[in-house]
């Protein structure tokens, strides 16, 4: 299957695995360059440049086709090394960077000098075309079902993306809600090039995460997330647990009082104790509503080539034979 995103990317199939803290580690990005999509490294779960550097060589040692990583821009009082963390990208060969939070413009000229594609996740059409215009070449257009952060507008994809597609003239794939081969197919049909996975990736045998994680999504139904921190306007959908009831609670007593300090607990680096050692009511953690179509433990490249042969036949017998 060939789209404007498998060409751009140089990769066999337009799946994209997406950046998740923790999860997005060197054994998961080449399974899934192995098999033919994009695997992300997660580059602040890393932190430093000195050990972003040697998990893109790990990753280097384990495939020789294209991966990327995801470079989050958020507000700090400590930012990370921001310049130290491109420059190892640079340096380790790495030809695609997924972007996320704040506006990544003040970058892109060392990326695109180092001929790096750039793919910036938004979630509204308004975002995406700000991304276009200061010179990213994709975006991944994130809908309000995914884990992690939605953004405030609450659009789901079946509108977020027929109205990207009107927008846009740089290639898009879609992101949250995405899980197998109708995934694929529905995405194209409204518009995009490809569809980036976050949650359906940790189900898989080479997530390097405790398997209490994976059994905890695949228990979970489409109805076993939750928003948290709405009223910081730094809404995240994550998965119901007792820190998060904890959370909610804080959230409806304290109301507009509510400060982040408030829910440090609930929120604050809690991911190496959920993703290394299984606790899973240590905090509040990302999981999309996809935890409702997420059954099985495939390895990674069975997942692709189910997702794939399920869009052949879908596009081939099913909607031909309409």
């Amino acid at each position: 299957m060939k789209t404007r995103i498998t060409e751009m990317l140089g990769i066999e199939h337009p799946i994209i695995q997406g950046g998740m803290h923790h999860v997005g580690l060197a054994e998961l990005a080449a399974a899934v360059s192995n098999a033919g999509g994009l695997g992300i490294i997660t580059g602040l779960t890393q932190g430093t440049p000195e050990k972003l550097a040697n998990e893109i060589a790990r990753c280097h040692k384990m495939t020789d086709k294209p991966f990327g990583v995801n470079l989050t821009f958020l507000p700090s009082l400590t930012p990370p090394d921001y310049p130290g963390l491109i420059q190892v990208i640079i340096d380790g060969g790495v030809k695609v960077v997924e972007t996320a939070g704040n506006n990544p413009a003040k970058w892109l000229p060392i990326l695109k000098e180092n001929g790096i594609k750039v793919i910036h996740k938004c979630t509204s059409v308004r975002h995406a075309l700000k991304a276009e215009s200061i010179g990213c070449d994709a975006v991944s257009v994130d809908g309000f079902e995914c884990g992690g952060h939605p953004g405030e507008d609450d659009v789901p994809n079946f509108i977020l993306l027929p109205r990207a597609a009107d927008e846009l003239t740089i290639p898009f794939v879609s992101s949250g809600g995405m899980a197998d081969g109708r995934s694929l197919v529905a995405s194209l049909a409204m518009g995009a090039e490809g569809m980036n996975m976050g949650t359906r990736f940790i189900v898989t045998e080479e997530a390097p995460v405790h398997e209490n994680v994976k059994q905890a999504i695949i228990n979970a139904s489409e109805l076993d997330t939750r928003l948290v921190m709405r009223s910081l306007r730094n809404t995240e959908r994550v998965l119901n647990n007792p820190a998060v009831e904890r959370l909610l609670e804080k959230e409806a007593t304290l109301g507009a009082d509510l400060k982040f300090e408030d829910i440090v607990e609930e929120v604050a680096g809690v991911y190496p104790k959920i993703m290394k050692t299984g606790d899973m009511d240590a905090g509040a953690w990302s999981c999309g509503m996809v935890a409702g179509l997420i059954h099985d433990k495939p390895t990674v490249k069975k997942l692709i080539d189910d997702i794939m042969a399920e869009a052949d036949a879908i596009i081939n017998q099913r909607l031909k034979g309409l």
